[in-house]
């Protein structure tokens, strides 16, 4: 009977030893995280995930790491130089310009009232390609057209951004033929941008500097 009690007494120490090292491994287990095989990738949110190709028209759609290498490509914050030419034309000795006379006559090169409240030469008739505009010379520059008879205006700034729709020269050409036309309907005097008068030598070297313009950012 000693024998039995002494084997009975070791094998209850041998269970109360295992439950012990086996609890003290369950809580190691638990405070290291979770093994390596049962890691838990991150997930990516809805609007991070990357279209999948459609396996039925590969085609047309570009490999997964070739979409992934687009995306992570640096994007260039480099923005494309401008250039602003401005003619003036104004009334002579001080005078103005009757609003509707005006305004018939920019509508007669082709001119339309748009984007600002001002006028412009479309490409076509595409109104996000403009050539050039038209802006009056009283604050702030749009014209108002419901009261347009009534109104004096001393003139108009005609100009052009650069680069546009279409080539420079061609461009300042437009906008010269156009400003003209107006000034000579109207008995107007065109002035540059300071203010003098727009001689023809002053016109060719306008003419020349946006030729060189566009020749520097088509080189650059």
């Amino acid at each position: 009977m000693d024998g039995l009690r002494w084997l009975l007494l070791l094998f209850g120490l041998l269970v109360i030893a295992g439950v012990y090292f086996y609890s003290r491994r369950q809580k190691s287990s638990l405070e290291q995280g979770p093994l390596q095989s049962e890691r838990v990738e991150p997930k990516l949110g809805a609007d991070d995930a990357p279209a999948l190709p459609d396996l039925e028209d590969a085609s047309e759609n570009p490999p997964l790491a070739e979409t992934a290498d687009a995306r992570d490509a640096p994007v260039s914050t480099e923005k494309v130089p401008q250039k602003i030419v401005t003619l003036r034309l104004v009334a002579r000795d001080g005078g103005s310009f009757r609003g509707d006379e005006l305004i018939l006559s920019l509508r007669g090169i082709g001119m339309r009232h748009g984007k600002f409240g001002i006028f412009h030469r479309y490409d076509g008739n595409n109104e996000d390609e403009t050539i050039f505009s038209a802006a009056s010379l009283l604050e702030p520059g749009s014209f108002d057209l419901t009261n347009i008879k009534e109104q004096e205006l001393p003139g108009i700034s005609v100009f052009l951004i650069l680069p546009g729709p279409v080539e420079a020269a061609e461009a300042f050409d437009m906008m010269m033929s156009a400003a003209r036309a107006v000034a000579q309907a109207l008995d107007g005097e065109l002035l540059d941008e300071s203010g003098s008068t727009l001689s023809i030598q002053r016109e060719r070297y306008m003419r020349e500097d946006v030729i060189q313009f566009e020749h520097s950012i088509k080189v650059a």
